[in-house]
């Protein structure tokens, strides 16, 4: 029997599985974030933590590490060939061998296509639109922040609504629910309780006030909430800007190109208004048709399906 494993390493947790030669799951365990652009020790925190996830899921399968044929990552802040290969080389500091590396927005196109080649977009934590083409041709876009211009993901929705408020109470601009529906939430009474906030937002403690404000966020826009359409309009466009960027500059095969969805943002949340908004304008950018798929299988699965594909 062979063994494979998978590592989905994303910017709050790190999910790492491994699978037997049918594919299925023997074995499984999750550790903190690896992203290693979050991480105060950079690339050798990061690489400490995937090493100690994958011993955690040896000893958990009592399959020894070195009798695993294959593993292959896929890790968030991995977005040029520099972060590759220092993360590669710490990997192999710890004796990994037989692996790949590659950005986690791939095993997303491997975990929820049907042909093997489709575009990936992913709203999570961060944001990130990744493709394979039929010829095998990867491409990446976004990722980077504020330097590609990311939107739509959980942390730019929360800054976004937050803004919002703050042009609401502060500057007048425009009146949005997400105002009464953030001060009923946190039992805030004035503008300056309201800023004060934001320190919450900038912790540890910042969960809660930002799914909050995610929440309050598509509440609003399935209610009309002007300030939210507007936010609306402006992740919608910069997301159908960026599936329309592979449609336009990679191959792919078939009547339709398929478009597979990840993050929550995509997946569990109220989001049809946002989804109508994207595929709208990228027919109209491309004029070509599109499926989408929402990715309801864990990522890691796009790992043993590439492995299987091109590794074995």
């Amino acid at each position: 029997m062979k063994y494979y494993i998978g590592v989905d390493g994303g910017g709050t947790k790190t999910h790492y599985a491994l699978f037997d030669e049918k594919k299925q799951i023997v074995a499984e365990t999750k550790t903190a974030g690896s992203n290693h652009e979050n991480l105060d020790g950079s690339f050798d925190e990061a690489a400490d933590i995937l090493w100690e996830g994958l011993t955690d899921l040896s000893a958990k399968s009592g399959i020894s590490i070195s009798d695993v044929s294959f593993t292959l990552m896929g890790l968030a802040g991995i977005d040029h060939p520099f972060q590759h290969d220092e993360m590669c080389q710490r990997l192999k500091g710890f004796g990994l061998k037989n692996f790949a590396v590659y950005n986690d927005g791939f095993i997303v196109v491997k975990a929820g296509s049907e042909s093997g080649a489709a575009i990936g977009l992913n709203n999570g934590t961060g944001t990130c639109c990744n493709a394979i083409d039929s010829s095998g041709r990867m491409l990446q876009l976004a990722g980077l922040g504020d330097f590609s211009g990311d939107m739509g993901n959980g942390h730019w929705i929360a800054m976004m609504a937050f803004r919002a408020v703050y042009d609401d109470v502060y500057l007048g601009i425009r009146k949005t629910s997400i105002s009464a529906a953030y001060y009923d939430r946190f039992n805030l009474k004035t503008r300056e309780q309201f800023l004060g906030s934001v320190s919450n937002i900038e912790t540890d403690r910042s969960e809660p006030h930002i799914m909050a404000l995610i929440d309050f966020f598509f509440e609003g826009l399935n209610n009309g909430d002007e300030a939210c359409v507007m936010i609306n309009e402006m992740m919608s466009e910069r997301s159908a800007a960026l599936i329309a960027a592979h449609a336009d500059s990679l191959k792919f095969d078939g009547e339709e190109i398929e478009v597979v969805l990840s993050g929550s943002i995509l997946t569990k949340l109220p989001n049809d208004v946002y989804l109508d908004a994207i595929k709208k304008k990228v027919l109209e950018k491309t004029g070509k048709k599109f499926k989408y798929i929402k990715l309801t299988k864990p990522p890691v699965v796009g790992c043993v399906n590439w492995i299987m594909q091109e590794y074995v």
